[in-house]
């Protein structure tokens, strides 16, 4: 019979996502504080006796999603993975990965990267190739800077392009808003309008540090200082694409959030609240100002990848 093995992987906001100059390669060197949040993408993996390679795309009950933003191809990050692992271990056989996405899609919340971690862990397990996790992470980091992080999950720091990870002290549960939109923004489209604002002398950019104040509230588990402290230098490119967040934002913090940001490159709006039954408050402002086309409710830190399912 063959082997199917389920994981799931969480998604992600950035408390802080702090961008250098641009350098020669077109990279920009990075300094990133991500907490996995409790919004899982699901990949089940079932070994096949030939060299097929299958996927499938669902949506799980708290998202709604167009299908279509999706990709089916080989440009699909969860093929490209399963692809990397049999490629590491000389696999010969295939595959058919089911997806079943629980993260906004191209909302800055890295689903893409999650479907990636999971899907390496599901293909390493289903085909039995005995990978350590260590191995593992270094495939993670061949598939995107997201990608490592969402097989560790927890909270990190991120260097370098953002895969240069080193776990932060958390302590307590933080509880947030998600507000998500069905048209998504590019991230090298908001990094290309951030480079233009700097060529155009409208913003000044200095080699990224780690914000004290993050990883001070994040140690003392203190939400009311890490809303204060949440930085996004992504956001005022992101804002500028998508004007319409302005409003997101300024709704989340009439229903008193803690702070509210731009999630990575966007368009997801993330609001800290003081305790769960704050964020179910905060979340139906939100969807009463319909400023969003759909509103979740999240906590964090959580685990990274992890297998829920062997048969």
């Amino acid at each position: 019979m063959p082997r199917t093995v389920t994981v799931r992987a969480p998604g992600k906001v950035n408390l802080q996502l702090s961008v250098g100059p641009r350098r020669e390669d077109g990279y920009h060197p990075l300094v990133t504080v991500f907490q996995a949040v409790s919004l899982f993408e699901t990949v089940a993996a079932t070994a096949r006796d030939d060299e097929e390679f299958t996927l499938s795309v669902s949506t799980g009950p708290s998202l709604m999603l167009d299908p279509v933003v999706v990709p089916l191809d080989e440009t699909n990050l969860a093929l490209r993975a399963a692809r990397a692992v049999a490629e590491r271990y000389g696999i010969t056989d295939g595959i058919d990965l089911e997806i079943v996405k629980g993260v906004p899609v191209a909302g800055g919340m890295a689903g893409g990267s999650a479907d990636a971690a999971a899907a390496v862990v599901a293909c390493a397990e289903a085909w039995d190739v005995g990978a350590s996790r260590k191995e593992l992470e270094r495939i993670c980091a061949t598939l995107g800077a997201d990608v490592p992080f969402c097989l560790h999950g927890h909270t990190a720091v991120g260097l370098g392009r953002g895969d240069e990870l080193s776990p932060a002290m958390t302590h307590g549960e933080f509880h947030w808003v998600l507000a998500t939109q069905r048209i998504g923004l590019s991230t090298p489209g908001v990094f290309a309008e951030f480079d233009r604002a700097v060529a155009a002398g409208e913003r000044t950019v200095a080699n990224p540090a780690i914000d004290d104040r993050v990883m001070a509230a994040l140690m003392a588990g203190d939400a009311k200082r890490l809303g204060e402290a949440l930085t996004n230098d992504l956001q005022e490119s992101a804002l500028r694409l998508a004007p319409h967040l302005d409003r997101v934002l300024a709704a989340a913090m009439e229903a008193e959030a803690l702070g509210a940001v731009v999630s990575g490159s966007g368009p997801t709006v993330a609001a800290l609240a003081r305790s769960r039954q704050h964020a179910l408050a905060i979340a139906a402002h939100l969807t009463a100002s319909d400023v969003a086309d759909h509103v979740l409710t999240a906590s964090g830190p959580v685990a990274g990848a992890t297998v829920l399912l062997e048969q």
